[in-house]
């Protein structure tokens, strides 16, 4: 039933609450604190004026570390190229055992060489049921995290715990970083692996101080698509390479709204406070991998514009009853929010954020070079000299250009077509084998920059925001990345 015209009104009027504290519902006051924010001194400085009042008022806020100038303070060695050390056996603590961690659970203990010997949410039945499932494949029982907001900092500090991995809302994902490698445990982190550039450099700085890697696990790095353009452009087949497109499409309004499906619905009160690219890794960590950003080239540059937030009020208004406490929220979020990113070398990446509207699924997943392009959803390509009759070719006829852990391991138990399972099962090869992960704090650092950078660049007009070189000057530096060598 549509809410009256006196709740539409009233919607219109009022900002959405805070959300809940809890590793399983909302985010810890310090993460609220900084969320809110949005990279310290950027949103507070910013104003509320339009592109004019914009430009003629306050000053943009400088961008941490976009200058090397304002690089902030060493704590140890770069983490650039530095290997695991090897072990028999991986064994990992999971925290946040709803729908991502609960999902995850059974390819963690898929992979060889794996164990999961801790979990932890805030939810005492999820606990259990993921307890349950371990032991039901016939692993020791781990020990169980469920008392408490903080119980996860007592997971962390375990001795039988080597990585601990962060499925929890996106405002505890630094607080948990930060405590695991603090406890000397390696990190890997659901996307966005953080909010604000200071949080970036946060979790950079600790990475290099304490020795321990700090990765966001993108999946979508390790999708076979994605792995087969990868390995087809660093063969030059798609010349030098100009530009490419990638992007979050995905309708999102029901699951938005559902009252059971994400915790006190935490994921619908980002858009009651932002105006940017809320999701930016699944498009730009495989373009980044194809145009070898921090492996030669580097992001410099950004600017961000958003359509009118118009998609999430309509789904209320057709599905939420009157009197509900929905109505007091404010959509700020754009439903579309479009962004140009311009590397050192001049090449430029289009990324695009969109779950507020009527669209298939689609990261867009695309690549050109001055010898052809790439296009997905649906998967297509035109290369010379293959083609030059201005006619699309069947992606297919090139898959003995497929990386090794598609030829080689495949799919397993799936997990988004297989991609989630190939990616723990690189993170544990390497963590056995002694090898550099494929993925570092850098390429996790330069990934989710463009959440708060968009935000800066839609609140001051499209203005072009300066990228922050987390890697501090070593971005020419070659090292392992997803294009990875059968070990």
């Amino acid at each position: 039933m549509a809410a009256s015209e006196e709740g539409k009104e009233q919607g219109k009027e009022q900002a959405g609450q805070e959300p809940g504290a809890g590793t399983g519902t909302g985010v810890s006051r310090r993460a609220a604190l900084r969320t809110g924010a949005i990279a310290g001194t950027t949103l507070a400085a910013l104003g509320t004026g339009q592109l004019g009042a914009a430009a003629a008022g306050p000053r943009p806020p400088e961008v941490p570390g976009a200058e090397q100038h304002s690089w902030p303070p060493r704590r140890g060695r770069t983490m650039m190229g530095v290997p695991f050390e090897p072990r028999a056996r991986v064994r990992v603590g999971i925290i946040g055992l709803g729908n991502r961690g609960a999902a995850m659970l059974p390819l963690f203990l898929a992979v060889p060489g794996m164990r999961v010997t801790a979990v932890c949410d805030v939810d005492p039945a999820k606990v259990a049921r993921a307890a349950a499932v371990i032991t039901g494949k016939g692993h020791p029982a781990p020990a169980t995290f469920d008392q408490g907001e903080h119980a996860f900092e007592r997971l962390c500090e375990r001795d039988d715990v080597d990585f601990v991995y962060v499925a929890t809302p996106w405002g505890w994902h630094v607080d948990m970083a930060l405590a695991a490698m603090g406890a000397g445990k390696h990190a890997g982190v659901e996307c966005p692996i953080a909010t604000t550039v200071e949080d970036l450099w946060e979790l950079v700085n600790t990475s290099e101080q304490t020795r321990r890697h700090c990765l966001q696990l993108e999946n979508c790095c390790y999708g076979r698509n994605e792995l087969r353009a990868l390995r087809m452009a660093h063969d030059g087949m798609f010349g030098e390479l100009l530009h490419g497109s990638g992007a979050y499409l995905h309708d999102l309004r029901e699951l938005l709204f559902s009252e059971t499906y994400y915790a006190d619905q935490w994921r619908r009160d980002w858009h009651t406070r932002l105006d940017g690219d809320l999701y930016p890794t699944h498009g730009l960590g495989p373009v980044a991998s194809y145009l070898d950003i921090n492996r030669g080239d580097r992001l410099v540059r950004m600017t961000s514009m958003s359509t009118p937030a118009l998609g999430l009020a309509d789904y209320r208004a057709q599905h939420v009853p009157d009197g509900d406490p929905r109505w007091r929220e404010r959509y700020v979020n754009g439903d579309v929010t479009m962004s140009l990113l311009q590397t050192e070398k001049g090449r430029v990446i289009h990324l695009v954020h969109g779950v507020s509207n009527p669209h298939p699924y689609s990261r867009l997943n695309h690549l050109a070079g001055t010898k052809g392009v790439f296009e997905d959803y649906p998967p297509r390509i035109y290369l010379e000299p293959d083609a030059g009759d201005h006619r699309w070719r069947d992606w297919d006829d090139y898959a003995e250009h497929d990386h090794w852990l598609w030829k080689d391991v495949g799919p397993g138990p799936g997990g988004h077509g297989g991609m989630d399972y190939l990616m723990l099962y690189r993170l544990g090869q390497t963590m056995r084998l002694g090898l550099p992960p494929d993925m570092d704090v850098y390429d996790a650092a330069a990934w989710n920059a463009p959440f708060a950078l968009s935000v800066l660049s839609v609140r001051y007009g499209s203005l072009p925001m300066p990228f922050p070189d987390f890697t501090r000057g070593h971005w020419r530096t070659p090292h392992p990345g997803t294009d990875s060598e059968k070990p």
